[in-house]
């Protein structure tokens, strides 16, 4: 077959792969990162449809490029200035103690010697940026704290490879001087000043040209002409590709062009992510899993578990709480890509041989097949009793209005605002709870708004109105109090718990409140009505004249107390049959002639 046909075969294999398989896992609840590499494994050492794996996963892996590309664009400098004891301290202390404890393993196994024991050791220190942020975004958890940690040390990985190749270097002998490495160190950090200066110079402006023609085709390329760009010079200089994608977002992260890009470069993250993995199922080689099926049973789970004791202890000791060191500890315990390339390596200039290299690929390999089966494992071990948190980000929050709880009464009131062409900035302090809106296209901003500064943050100082919507009682006090204190002149919009919080809400001062069950109860009681037989109009008169009465008990109730406008309620049909619209309207300070008895707390 000629290379243009098998290449388009290939590509077919690939796309129908990625198409049948990804359903189903995820249907299973496995998810689609471990059902693309089932279908590699089935597309290549079952079936031998495609045998160049390799080759396949050296294109593919500029979909982990553009996986870092997009949420560099998610960070903002300040963001990751704020992220540096993470990446440096955390993400340092776990290259260090995991390689040498692997290292160890691999000494006392008596199949390497000292060096290729090093090799071997901070190799598999080292984890798949491309499955854990995968799991990550699946889950909606890149922003999350334990996600925000995890990325951190998965960035320093990426700037390790730079001195872990130098010490490869070292370890056989070469370039007997110090200046290799020293030079390679220097052409790092120059390639990196070289990237932060064009991003805050030169992309912005070039995008600028490009958008006034008003050419899509080329937003779209100039889009890919600098991550591909970026990443090319990045390697170059000795560090990842995906480093250097990651930079080139983080500088136009605060671009106007941000949203923009990151619309035209997502569709081709998700079919060359999803291509790197089904061709990590390709590269897995079934034979060497074979003869060694001893060897990779012992050494997978141990180095995994090893891996995962040390990052939990880390996490804990550096300030996590139990379930995130949980989740971290399950999501990094897999190899990584470098380490394929820091064995190919080591095989090269003699530090293992070459079979050995293969194995330890292969250990790599299957480790990372079995991270999402122990991501999903690990909530069995979550204590649940511990708030999640997301971190606080309230970039572009200003609005006339700010509504304080994403309920699902504020919910519906937020889509009359959004009806009405209002913009409308929502915080709320349930991690799920955003997660969910996020994924119906509400941008939602995590804050507790029962605090001074994260109201600040959200734009009260702008905001003509406050809805607080909140579900509890007495947070929507505390929130209530809060801003009557601190900001008098905002009109507050409160949901009330239920009649006895409307009072309560009604001597405090504020300019509006609604319980949540008063208009749904109405229209249910109207809609009964009408099924029994009551005209749609005499149903809706006797609805507005229990609005009224409600409204007028609520008015003698907050002066006189709860027991005030009892006679006002229904406690008995009116007679005659049938029921007749009242003949007069109440009066809100007259005693009604019926009289009846009333549940105090009763949302009525």
């Amino acid at each position: 077959m000629s290379a243009p046909n098998a290449l388009f075969s290939e590509t077919i294999l690939l796309l129908g792969g990625a198409v049948v398989a990804a359903p189903i896992f995820k249907k299973l609840g496995l998810g689609t990162v471990l059902g693309y590499l089932a279908a590699g494994i089935v597309i290549g050492p079952v079936f031998h449809g495609i045998t160049d794996g390799e080759q396949i996963l050296a294109v593919a892996e500029l979909g982990v490029v553009f996986l870092l590309f997009i949420i560099g664009l998610e960070l903002k400098p300040t963001r990751l200035w704020q992220m540096r004891r993470d990446i440096f301290g955390l993400g340092t202390a776990q290259v260090v103690v995991t390689g040498l404890a692997l290292t160890a393993l691999a000494w006392f196994s008596q199949v390497l010697d000292w060096r290729g024991s090093i090799v071997a050791g901070f190799g598999l220190a080292l984890s798949s940026t491309a499955f854990a942020m995968q799991i990550l975004e699946g889950d909606g958890d890149v922003n999350t704290r334990y996600g925000q940690r995890s990325f951190s040390m998965l960035l320093f990985q990426d700037l390790a490879i730079v001195p872990l190749l130098a010490l490869i270097t070292i370890l056989d002998g070469g370039d007997k001087g110090n200046n290799a490495p020293l030079l390679d160190f220097a052409v790092a950090v120059g390639a990196v000043a070289a990237m932060i200066v064009m991003g805050r110079y030169l992309l912005t402006p070039l995008f600028q040209i490009i958008a006034r023609t008003g050419a899509r085709e080329a937003m779209i390329a100039a889009a890919l002409f600098v991550v591909m760009g970026s990443a090319s010079l990045m390697q170059l200089a000795g560090l990842s590709m995906a480093m250097g994608a990651f930079l080139s977002g983080v500088m136009l992260a605060e671009s106007s062009y941000r949203h923009e890009l990151e619309a035209d470069i997502e569709p081709f993250r998700g079919v060359l992510l999803a291509i790197f993995f089904i061709a990590v199922g390709l590269s897995l080689e079934l034979d060497v899993l074979a003869d060694n099926a001893l060897f990779v049973i012992v050494a997978v789970p141990i180095v995994m578990a090893v891996k995962a004791i040390v990052i939990y202890g880390l996490c804990r000791i550096s300030g996590s709480p139990h379930d995130d060191a949980i989740r971290i500890a399950f999501l990094l315990p897999q190899g990584g890509e470098f380490g394929f390339v820091l064995f190919t390596t080591a095989g090269t200039v003699g530090l293992m041989s070459t079979s050995t290299a293969s194995l330890l690929v292969a250990v790599v390999t299957l480790s990372m097949a079995l991270t999402p089966i122990g991501s999903a494992l690990s909530k069995r071990l979550l204590r649940g009793d511990e708030q999640e948190e997301l971190d606080e980000d309230f970039e572009g929050a200003s609005a006339d209005v700010l509504m304080v709880g994403f309920s699902r009464f504020g919910q519906i009131a937020a889509q009359i605002l959004l009806a009405g062409g209002r913009s409308v900035t929502v915080i709320d302090f349930s991690a799920d709870r955003i997660r969910q809106a996020s994924s119906f296209g509400f941008r939602i901003y995590f804050g507790d708004g029962a605090r001074k500064d994260v109201l600040r943050s959200a734009g009260i100082d702008r905001a003509k109105i406050v809805l607080v919507c909140t579900q509890k009682k007495e947070i929507t006090d505390k929130v209530v109090e809060l801003v009557q204190a601190d900001y008098p002149q905002t009109r507050l919009y409160v949901r009330s718990y239920d009649r006895i919080h409307s009072i309560e809400l009604r001597n405090k001062g504020v300019d509006y409140e609604l319980r949540e069950t008063l208009e749904s109860g109405l229209l249910f009681g109207r809609r009964t009505l009408e099924a029994l037989g009551v005209s749609e109009v005499d149903a809706y008169e006797i609805g507005e004249d229990i609005r009224k009465r409600d409204e007028a008990r609520l008015v003698l109730q907050v002066s006189e107390g709860l027991q005030a406008g009892r006679d006002m309620l229904f406690s008995h049909p009116v007679r005659p049959e049938p029921l007749v619209k009242p003949k007069r309207a109440v009066d809100p300070f007259e005693d009604d002639p019926l009289a009846g008895t009333a549940d105090a707390t009763a949302d009525a």
